[in-house]
């Protein structure tokens, strides 16, 4: 058997069809700096979410845990809200990638920055009440 006997075999299709079924395939440089970027967004919501745990945890030892509790409810959902955020910039960037137009700008960004500024307000006001009382 010669190799031209042998069939090659029918590419796998690829998911979700929604990115990969358009378009042509770009520089996979750019498909793999996409993919990291995602899973930074990824990472970092993960991290809010772990940080919103260890904040309950904290919430447990003090008397005012309530307060800690709703600033840890915030991290949790600005973590989960970031991860679904980061899939959907990946799905858009990928593409725009495959169709050669300009990449969108990160609409995650904004959002991330306002939380966490929102957390480390609420956070910083909390911990000047426990200092004054």
């Amino acid at each position: 058997m010669t190799a031209s006997d042998e069939q090659t075999p029918e590419p796998q299709r690829r998911r979700p069809e929604s990115v990969y079924g358009v378009g042509s395939e770009p520089d996979a440089r750019f498909s793999l700096a996409n993919e990291r970027t995602a899973l930074a967004w990824l990472r970092t919501g993960l991290a809010l979410v772990a940080g919103g745990v260890a904040l309950t945890t904290l919430g447990t030892l003090t008397d005012q845990s309530t307060m800690v509790d709703l600033i840890a409810a915030l991290a949790c959902l600005a973590g989960g809200s970031l991860a679904v955020g980061g899939l959907f910039g990946w799905r858009r960037t990928e593409r725009a990638l495959r169709l050669g137009r300009p990449l969108p700008p990160p609409t995650a960004l904004p959002i991330l920055a306002t939380a966490v500024a929102v957390i480390a307000v609420l956070l910083a006001a909390y911990a000047v009440v426990q200092a004054v009382t």
